[in-house]
């Protein structure tokens, strides 16, 4: 993904993460996605990036099953890339960053982007709750145990994709 770091011999699911979606390139892609961008052309556009470089970032989250790319012209043939709920399920990832940049880059200028929730009206700022009874959590509420999995990111990459081609 035209990167140095290699996480594929690591046990560890935050370098899963990246492997998958942790170029640059691909995080204004899917923050992009999530704003109605589907077509590449737009992305190119938007972004300014190298067409290589973004035919190369679609066709991994593409293979990842982050994104599913679905024809909408056959003369010539041309594509859109909807975010599949793979991909819908980084929304939280992509808003807690915009929240951090907001707080720690932007801090005193403002937010280039803020968002309101529909329901209330109220600005909207992440929050990370325990899902089982509903308490805020930060870095001291939680404790860290090994998990079962063993298998390298490698290892659960190949998996994952080899179960989504089934």
């Amino acid at each position: 993904m035209g990167r140095t770091a290699d996480y594929s011999q690591q046990v560890c699911s935050v370098a899963a993460t990246l492997e998958v979606v942790g170029d640059p390139w691909t995080l204004l892609i899917l923050r992009d996605a999530f704003a109605g961008v589907r077509r590449f052309e737009q992305w190119q556009e938007g972004l300014g990036v190298a067409r290589n470089v973004l035919a190369a970032r679609l066709k991994t989250l593409v293979s990842h099953g982050v994104l599913e790319k679905r024809a909408y012209s056959d003369h010539p043939p041309r594509y859109e890339y909807w975010l599949s709920p793979k991909g819908r399920d980084l929304f939280d990832v992509m808003m807690t960053l915009a929240a951090w940049g907001d707080r720690h880059v932007y801090g005193h200028l403002g937010c280039p982007t803020q968002f309101v929730h529909k329901a209330c009206g109220k600005t909207f700022a992440p929050a990370l709750i325990c899902e089982a009874c509903g308490k805020p959590v930060g870095p001291g509420d939680l404790a860290r145990i090994e998990g079962g999995a063993k298998a390298t990111v490698a290892e659960a990459l190949a998996e994952a994709v080899e179960k989504q081609a089934v």
